[in-house]
């Protein structure tokens, strides 16, 4: 996340990652905003410097008088894959960053045109970003393109709260720019367009959890109380995978609408990393039996989400392939896992591409869009919204990270909590709408106890609905383990679900006369939400935390059946973040 002290207006932020030999600072990768916000860069294994500034006169080039800042610290990576979170950064104008002199240059390419990476900038659809030639070279080089154009969300014009956005997400080797025709028949003074452009050919898992760190900053930013998302092809079970692991974060989700989605993975793809010489890392990701199409189907999507799957069957006549539209069977797109939990199936006369350019497909989409009259529960209450009040002892900032409230329908403490993600500025603001009915509310935030520890409110009721929490500083100590990084070395890796395949025999934590062991919990019916709540240390499979940890410097030990065991140094600091990045466990060495 980089901060910035007195933004100037339009000015573009150069976030690098560069690497100090002598008095010659090697530039690993660099990105550029076009607003203060959250960055990504891909650098390979090694130990960096990170920097931010103002670019002022657009040349990619550090100039004396621009305001910058520098990350305290070097940050050392050392696994391929991960995500490292909490690398703030705040520019001001102030002395030269440290080991970046003025005159620096990031690239030594020509500077424009500046491809933009926080999410919710403005590219008209004409774009040459958005070029068909770009999305081929996003299936096809992934990494490149990553490391040339992010992946990100982005508009069409300026957030309105008074429209719901719609996001699209293409498919492989697409771009926005596929989307044109159904835009023309979308009401867009009711609607506000979003796209979804990333590297098609990058691991499916990773593009899903970017999506997740797009919308979760565009939600924290905008408080929408609507979103609706609208997916083609494989950027279907890119969008499944971001609702089965995070949906439940984002009750303003309201609509999922597929389009030729492969529901059952395509065995070609599966033929294509057996045999081809040069393999796709989507492919892997693609295949019936991948890691990947298993997990988007270990829960089912988010209660509140009406899902309608849209599909065509006009294919070739190849007898050696089944009923298909061209490019995906019949089969894979009407996987029975999905039409369970469909409330619209339809099916039409068109193939893979012409299904986006369809008339009658445009007509029922707009249909579907096309938001529910205001409905009123048995007592004739409406959904009601809910005022959030929270204090703490310092004002919050990105690098303590943000709250996140909980509510829990009363008397039905086995399902499932709403959440909703906050930012520092929000105390005092209403959100919702959320269902008529008495909840329990919580605030949670990393290295935070909130106090209460939750609140029964009224939502819908006549009087407006309130809860008010303090904050207060707290060390916790929390990681997820795993055997290795989700397709090591894809942009935006991140560490996988926790799953089956890891026998985490101990978790210990010893320091500063505190001595703590955890043995993970197997079942599939462990609470953690509870053990949140109370506070309870807890380990469940592969993830863990540990509560109300004194400051100080531990030693957190990780054993499991088949590894080395694995040490390392953790400092706490109440109020300050305890994780960021995972742990990685190296197999047993052979005799």
């Amino acid at each position: 996340m980089v901060n910035h002290a007195a933004p100037s207006v339009n000015t573009p932020i150069v976030v690098a990652a560069y690497a100090k030999t002598g008095t010659t600072s090697a530039i690993a990768h660099y990105t550029v905003l076009h607003e203060p916000g959250p960055y990504e860069l891909i650098v390979p294994r090694g130990e960096y410097s990170l920097v931010a500034f103002e670019d002022s006169n657009r040349d990619l080039t550090y100039q004396p008088g621009e305001a910058a800042g520098q990350y305290s610290g070097q940050v050392s990576v050392q696994r391929g894959g991960g995500v490292m979170l909490n690398l703030n950064i705040l520019i001001a104008r102030r002395k030269t960053p440290v080991g970046f002199p003025p005159g620096t240059a990031v690239t030594k390419n020509k500077p424009e045109p500046l491809h933009y990476t926080s999410p919710g900038v403005i590219v008209p659809l004409n774009d040459p970003l958005f070029a068909e030639a770009n999305g081929v070279k996003g299936y096809w080089q992934p990494l490149e393109f990553f490391k040339e154009y992010g992946g990100n969300i982005s508009f069409l014009g300026a957030y309105d709260p008074a429209k719901i956005p719609i996001l699209f997400v293409h498919g492989a080797t697409g771009t926005p720019q596929g989307w044109e025709y159904l835009l023309q028949h979308i009401d867009l003074n009711h609607f506000q367009p979003w796209f979804y452009y990333y590297p098609s050919g990058a691991s499916l898992k990773a593009m899903a959890d970017l999506l997740y760190w797009k919308i979760f900053n565009l939600q924290v930013k905008y408080q929408f109380k609507d979103l609706y998302l609208v997916a083609h092809s494989m950027g279907g079970l890119i969008t499944r995978s971001f609702l089965v692991d995070y949906g439940q974060q984002f009750p303003s989700i309201k609509k999922f609408i597929s389009i030729s989605t492969p529901w059952s993975g395509d065995s070609l793809a599966e033929q294509g990393v057996k045999y081809s010489p040069g393999v796709v890392p989507a492919w892997k990701d693609m295949g019936p039996q991948s890691e990947f199409a298993q997990s988007i189907y270990r829960k089912a999507l988010p209660t509140g989400i009406d899902y309608a799957l849209f599909f065509g069957h006009r294919g070739n006549r190849n007898p050696l392939r089944p009923n298909n539209d061209g490019v995906v069977t019949l089969a894979s797109q009407l996987d029975p896992r999905v039409q369970t939990e469909a409330k619209m199936v339809c099916g039409f006369d068109e193939d893979h591409s012409s299904i986006l350019t369809s008339q009658q497909v445009a007509a029922l989409l707009s249909t579907v869009l096309a938001p529910p009259p205001q409905t009123k529960d048995a007592a004739g209450a409406s959904s009601g919204m809910l005022t959030v009040h929270f204090s703490t002892a310092a004002p919050l900032e990105p690098q303590t990270g943000w709250p996140v409230l909980s509510l829990v329908p009363e008397g039905q403490e086995a399902a499932e909590p709403l959440f909703l993600n906050l930012s520092g500025r929000d105390s005092g603001q209403s959100f919702g709408p959320f269902p008529a009915g008495d909840y329990r509310v919580s605030l949670w935030m990393d290295s935070f106890r909130a106090k209460p520890a939750q609140r029964l409110v009224t939502i819908g009721a006549k009087e407006a609905a309130a809860v008010d929490f303090e904050l207060l500083p707290e060390g916790n100590v929390a990681g997820a383990i795993t055997r290795k990084f989700y397709n090591d070395g894809d942009p935006a890796g991140i560490i996988p679900a926790p799953g089956d395949d890891l026998a985490i025999r101990t978790i210990r934590l010893s320091g500063e006369g505190d001595d703590r062991v955890l043995i993970p919990a197997r079942g599939e019916h462990f609470n953690t939400f509870a053990h949140y709540q109370a506070g309870n240390d807890w380990a469940y499979k592969t993830a863990f935390v540990f509560f109300h940890v004194p400051q100080g410097t531990y030693a957190l030990t990780v054993e499991a059946d088949g590894y080395e065991r694995y040490t390392e140094q953790r400092v706490v600091i109440p109020g300050q973040p305890s994780s960021g990045k995972g742990i990685e466990l190296s197999p047993l060495k052979q005799p």
